[in-house]
């Protein structure tokens, strides 16, 4: 049965109980009304015939005139048909009698007394019977009217609780069904896809239920499809982890270790499955090791620790996991609000590299050393010939032993560059650190590139006031810094030009800068520029160096706590810059 047909059946059955009540109202209203009638029409005027007749003999004189015994005699017949009470026709007939007997010709003043007398006292025995069936049909009709008021009250009582059910009962006709919709709906928003509805009849709320029914199967059998496929590329995902060679540690938002591969139990000396699901704050509290990773920031440096019998090299990266949040008005993943879901840590094995890479630099640093003495022996065989009581030379032996000094000259710089560069890789770098005038540094610099700039005529000008604040600083490096930067600006500065070496106070340091005026550094470059062994593309106009100068700079500075910086824009030459803390 439809909804709508159910509603009309339900609203004419109210219909139905107010017809039924309104017409048993109306039938016993009707039957007091008949009752309240029958009083007023019969004994009613039964009394009012016999004060009319008394009113007669009253008002005349016995014996009557002919009028007033043409009106008794007409109440008299109006009574003798008005007779409604048992016992009454006989008093009526005795009332007749005496009228009989007092208007007899020639009757006495005795009989004509007690003709009145007997018409008076049947009067009065008439009266006698209506007042006492008024009185009587009174009960009857009060009765009557309380049997009626009991049926309504009855029948008002039967229909207020008809009422009363169907008003508590029928709203949950619609009510129920639609509380069970909102509930079903509610556990399917929780992903509760084996919810089911179960509704009896063939209205329409049937008929959704088993549309709803219809589409929880569906949501169930994409989510167990769904659920399966994740289960495996989670498993798959879990193997990759197991059998990679780094270390690796994830972590969700609420710090709970997520996965923890076989390499990292071994290292951290932990049991990966035991540690799943464990807060990684209280395992850090009791693994020095484990802390370590977590509270250390990545960075270019390695971590050395202990595994494979022997001291290993270890890259720390860290990962932030981000997931996509949803937008409640689109409902679409939205990238760009992503929010974080967890971390991961990898420690890479670099012990193998950085083996290599301390091969090398001890390769570099032994033939740098066996290099650097015949090289010096070289430049003072050269020095020795340009001397004039050796020999004369001609002209192109000299120039042939001036582009040979050149050479040695450049040799060996590259070799005191070399083992430099193998001091700060093995950590061998050895610093003399002591309170340091900078402008006096500038200067000692500026002294031992004076003759390179006045061969190209380049004008060194110095931006400083005296009494700057000290530095505590390697004097010999820091000034070997200097001198590069200026060797560099004085190689790639044109001829009659400027340079600008400027030292100034900022803040809590002393700042280094030397400016050129060449062509400038493209912004592509200028990234690398302190990267080992890089060299800016020239147009072979310049002789470009090893390539080292500017990353052992970076390192001198790194290891004073300073800073180093390039400001460049081509055509407006270049800014080489670092910073260095005062001293206290």
């Amino acid at each position: 049965m439809k909804i709508k047909t159910k509603l009309r059946l339900g609203f004419g059955f109210l219909f139905v109980v107010v017809i039924f009540f309104g017409a048993v109202s109306l039938f016993y209203m009707d039957q007091i009304s008949l009752s309240s009638k029958v009083i007023l029409k019969d004994n009613y005027e039964t009394l009012s015939y016999t004060s009319n007749m008394r009113e007669v003999l009253d008002q005349n004189t016995l014996p009557l005139p002919l009028a007033a015994k043409a009106r008794f005699e007409q109440y008299l017949a109006m009574e003798g048909k008005n007779i409604t009470e048992k016992g009454e026709g006989a008093a009526v007939a005795a009332l007749h009698k005496a009228y009989e007997g007092m208007v007899l010709p020639g009757v006495t003043d005795q009989q004509l007394k007690e003709a009145v007398t007997a018409i008076r006292a049947e009067l009065r025995k008439i009266d006698q019977m209506n007042m006492a069936a008024i009185v009587r049909k009174n009960d009857i009709a009060q009765k009557s009217i309380e049997k009626s008021a009991m049926y309504v009250i009855f029948a008002a009582s039967i229909c207020f609780l008809i009422l009363f059910s169907f008003i508590v009962n029928f709203p949950g006709f619609v009510a129920n069904p639609l509380r069970e919709f909102s509930e079903a709906i509610r556990e399917i928003s929780r992903k509760n896809y084996k919810q089911r509805l179960d509704f009896k009849g063939t209205d329409e709320f049937s008929e959704l239920a088993l549309s709803f029914n219809t589409m929880a199967q569906e949501l169930n059998k994409w989510e167990s499809s769904n659920l399966s496929k994740i289960q495996s590329e989670k498993l798959r995902i879990e193997a990759i982890i197991q059998q990679m060679q780094d270390a690796i540690i994830g972590l969700n938002e609420k710090k709970e270790i997520l996965f923890f591969n076989k390499v990292a139990g071994e290292l951290l000396n932990l049991n990966g499955e035991e540690v799943i699901g464990k807060n990684a704050i209280e395992l850090m509290k009791r693994n020095d090791l484990l802390n370590r990773i977590l509270q250390d920031k990545p960075s270019e440096k390695t971590m050395k620790i202990y595994a494979d019998q022997k001291e290993s090299y270890f890259q720390l990266e860290k990962r932030e996991i981000m997931v996509p949040s949803y937008d409640a008005d689109s409902e679409v993943a939205m990238s760009q609000t992503a929010k974080a879901a967890g971390e991961v840590y990898i420690l890479k094995n670099i012990t193998q590299f950085k083996e290599l890479d301390e091969a090398k630099t001890n390769f570099i640093a032994t033939v740098s050393h066996e290099l650097k003495t015949p090289i010096s022996s070289i430049k003072m065989s050269l020095k020795l010939m340009d001397d004039e009581r050796v020999g004369p030379m001609n002209v192109e032996q000299k120039e042939l032993v001036q582009h040979i000094k050149e050479d040695c000259g450049r040799l060996l710089k590259i070799t005191s560059e070399l083992l430099d560069l193998a001091q700060v890789e093995t950590g061998n770098l050895q610093l003399n650190f002591v309170k340091s005038d900078p402008r006096k540094i500038a200067i000692y610099a500026m002294d031992s590139v004076r003759f390179q700039a006045e061969q190209k005529s380049i004008e060194l000008e110095l931006i400083s006031r005296n009494n700057l604040p000290k530095i505590y600083v390697d004097v010999e490096k820091t000034a070997w810094v200097m001198v590069n930067f200026l060797s560099n600006a004085l190689r790639y500065s044109p001829e009659k030009s400027k340079v600008v070496i400027q030292v100034i106070e900022k803040g809590e340091h002393i700042e280094f800068s030397v400016r050129d005026f060449g062509k400038g550094i493209e912004e592509v470059y200028q990234k690398r520029l302190f990267d080992k062994y890089f060299q800016v593309p020239t147009d072979g106009n310049n002789k470009s160096g090893s390539g080292l100068g500017l990353a052992i700079s970076k390192d001198f500075i790194a290891a004073e706590s300073g800073t180093i910086w390039v400001e460049s824009a081509l055509g407006e030459g270049s800014k080489f810059c670092f910073s260095l803390p005062i001293a206290l």
